[in-house]
């Protein structure tokens, strides 16, 4: 199916069979989490102080729906919740926030992870805040983790919702293609939703 436009930016992370959750051990342990430069943001761990305006932002239902696992309406202690899990020792993916204070913006525009698999891949989810929304932040993030690979990946993943064909266009320019359809469930819709998976090979 050829995509159209839609303006939601957001990629979920999946499971694959091909493709297991890396032991804790091997995720947490033995991997820093750099910070990473771009043009216009800089990708860092997120922090305590992000925890308002991730609320704020994630309780929006166009976030929610752009994603499997955020529900809607959003639990009041979701965002502490998240940014705990994100810090902690044992965590299994890598989250940073797209913070914008070196351009005089927003300290947190959206966030963008990594979860380790096995065979030297991980998958990668993204979502940006609406206020920011067609204004090419989320290309620049997705294309800044690619490059700097912080887990050497030899493969990243990435799924988007068939209706969120702008999502797809951010992953296929930055050089992923294409491998097929599924479904996943979404906590904010309650259903099944037709999905779109996509690789890029690192090699």
């Amino acid at each position: 199916m050829k995509p159209t436009l839609r303006k939601n930016q957001t990629a979920m992370t999946f499971p694959f069979s091909a493709a297991q959750p890396a032991s804790v051990a091997q995720t947490a342990a033995s991997r820093p989490q750099p910070v990473i430069s771009a043009e216009r943001l800089t990708l860092r761990p997120l922090q305590q102080q992000d925890r308002a305006q991730l609320q704020l932002f994630t309780s929006d239902r166009r976030v929610a729906e752009g994603t499997r696992s955020i529900p809607h309406p959003l639990p009041a202690d979701a965002a502490e919740a998240f940014i705990a899990s994100a810090l902690a020792p044992e965590r299994e993916e890598d989250v940073w926030a797209l913070d914008g204070t070196v351009q005089g913006s927003a300290g947190l525009m959206g966030v963008i992870s990594l979860k380790p698999l096995d065979r030297g891949q991980s998958q990668i989810g993204y979502w940006v805040a609406p206020a920011f929304w067609n204004t090419g932040l989320a290309s620049e993030a997705v294309r800044a983790l690619v490059q700097a690979n912080p887990h050497g990946n030899r493969t990243l993943f990435a799924e988007v919702f068939q209706d969120n064909p702008v999502s797809a266009r951010i992953l296929t320019n930055a050089g992923f293609e294409y491998i097929g359809d599924a479904e996943a469930v979404s906590k904010a819709r309650g259903k099944s939703v037709p999905t779109w998976t996509y690789l890029r090979r690192m090699d």
